[in-house]
């Protein structure tokens, strides 16, 4: 069973992880959740859920303005060329829908199946903002708890400079 937000707030109450959740109108897309920028503080995030040629699934949290170019992406981290992995593998591996892809979803993924890679820019925020494993919320952490969090669900927190490209 995979987790909902509910079982994301007391895993993080159990790391002893502070966050805070704003509720909205489904966001599926950067340019849709430009309203609530203003109002929540922090590195705001886009989340991409890819698979190569080889079937390795990878999922890439960025700063929500990084220009990712999956053409040459693979190039730089060492993968099979990149498409975006198929929405029922998503919700097989990772327990949510697309639009609603987050790092938070790291926590379904008891098998380590995905490798998780961090923007730079991101990696480097006081704050980071992630849908809470739906698309109707934004929930806030800060930068030193993402790392805690992501080394607890077993992944690792793979930095990549993205500006290279």
């Amino acid at each position: 069973m995979q987790a909902s937000p509910d079982d994301l707030f007391a895993y993080l109450n159990a790391l002893g992880i502070a966050h805070s959740t704003v509720w909205h109108e489904p966001l599926f897309t950067v340019d849709q959740s430009a309203g609530l920028k203003a109002q929540m503080p922090g590195a705001h995030t886009k989340n991409l859920f890819l698979k190569d040629g080889e079937g390795q699934l990878v999922l890439i949290a960025a700063e929500a303005h990084n220009q990712l170019k999956l053409n040459q992406l693979h190039k730089l981290i060492g993968t099979k060329r990149l498409s975006f992995g198929p929405a029922e593998l998503m919700t097989e591996v990772l327990g949510v829908v697309p639009g609603s892809v987050t790092a938070f979803a790291l926590m379904n993924d008891r098998a380590g199946r995905v490798r998780f890679l961090v923007d730079a820019v991101l990696a480097a925020a006081e704050t980071v903002n992630f849908h809470p494993l739906v698309n109707t919320g934004t929930t806030a952490i800060s930068g030193g708890d993402f790392r805690r969090f992501v080394e607890a669900t077993g992944h690792g927190f793979e930095v990549v400079d993205f500006s290279v490209l």
